[in-house]
């Protein structure tokens, strides 16, 4: 069974890695009880991080990302890195906090906290977050649909509600 390229198992491996080495606030935020299951612990590991192509390597091949609040969808593994890696230069700091997930078969719900400061924003942000993911059978997320408020959003970084990121 072959996972993707090399860059791409390279880059899962120093991601893991370095999320083996500085822990995960995922991990952290769940009950002793209850385990996250390894796809949510790399992905927030992979958000928190700063290499786009970690996340967008979750991701099967045709696999869709979401971002319902800003209404965007994107497919296949470069442009889901490219929306990472659009993230990271417009949010300092962005980060994700998982408080819970929710698993049955192959779908799994995540509670979070999306947190960072948009650039140029008076203050940072921390808003809920629910994150649907649907997984293949190599655990592969097939799907990514992420719910938060981007009126909170705006509304805790000091900004307009009518504001849109600069275009450069």
């Amino acid at each position: 069974m072959r996972s993707g390229s090399p860059r791409v198992t390279t880059v899962l491996i120093g991601a893991a890695a370095a999320c083996a080495a500085l822990g995960t606030t995922a991990s952290a935020a769940q009950p002793a009880e209850q385990r996250l299951p390894k796809v949510v612990t790399d992905w927030a590991c992979a958000w928190n991080g700063t290499e786009p192509q970690a996340l967008g390597g979750l991701f099967a091949a045709d696999g869709t990302y979401t971002d319902r609040a800003v209404d965007v969808t994107f497919h296949g593994r470069e442009e889901i890195a490219g929306w990472k890696a659009r993230a990271d230069g417009l949010i300092d700091d962005v980060h994700v906090t998982v408080r819970a997930a929710y698993r049955d078969g192959n779908h799994i719900t995540v509670e979070s906290v999306y947190s960072g400061r948009l650039k140029g924003a008076p203050e940072p942000f921390a808003v809920p977050m629910a994150t649907l993911l649907e997984l293949n059978t190599r655990r592969q997320i097939t799907s990514d649909q992420d719910y938060y408020s981007l009126t909170a959003v705006l509304a805790q970084s000091g900004l307009p509600a009518d504001w849109t990121p600069p275009t450069h």
